[in-house]
């Protein structure tokens, strides 16, 4: 059994579970976690922090937010990463602005990666969305090779979507 302590809440995820039973017991734990919370900030620091801790491979996990033509960094867990990503480039530009999720086995083999890190092996970007706009993305990668795939799709689909609901109240 694995357990995260974030203030007065407990994040608990037992380490032997499938990777969908990992996110099928964090999804609701993550709307709890937020739930009371009105600060962005604090919400998206602890999904991160949530998701980074809870996954296996999860070598980076954060947001980046939509400033006019190009993504800023958000709140994140793992090393330094770029700063700002000119939209359409790299693979959060490309998911911003083709609308869609996109899974990279391999970082080198995608046209255009931006390497913040080379330890980053494989990633994938969601994007994140108010008012039915692409206001930025949640973006994972891992330091393996093939770490992603439609499982990851699905339910990290789910927590782009209450963090679009956090930014749409």
């Amino acid at each position: 059994m694995f357990l995260i302590i974030i203030m007065s809440e407990s994040i608990i995820i037992d380490k032997s579970l499938s990777k969908q039973e990992k996110y099928e017991t964090l999804l609701p734990q993550i709307r709890s976690l937020v739930g009371d919370e009105p600060d962005l900030i604090a919400n998206l620091a602890n999904i991160c922090a949530v998701l980074k801790y809870s996954m296996k491979g999860f070598f980076w996990v954060g947001f980046y937010f939509r400033h006019d033509d190009e993504l800023v960094l958000g709140p994140f867990q793992g090393p330094l990463a770029c700063t700002r990503i000119k939209i359409p480039n790299g693979v959060c530009g490309t998911a911003v602005s083709e609308r869609r999720i996109i899974i990279v086995d391999d970082v080198n083999q995608f046209p255009g990666h931006i390497a913040c890190s080379t330890d980053s092996k494989s990633e994938i970007v969601v994007p994140i969305y108010k008012n039915n706009e692409a206001a930025g993305v949640l973006d994972v990668d891992s330091d393996s090779f093939v770490n992603f795939d439609e499982t990851d799709m699905l339910y990290l689909k789910q927590v782009g979507e209450i963090v679009s609901e956090l930014l749409n109240v």
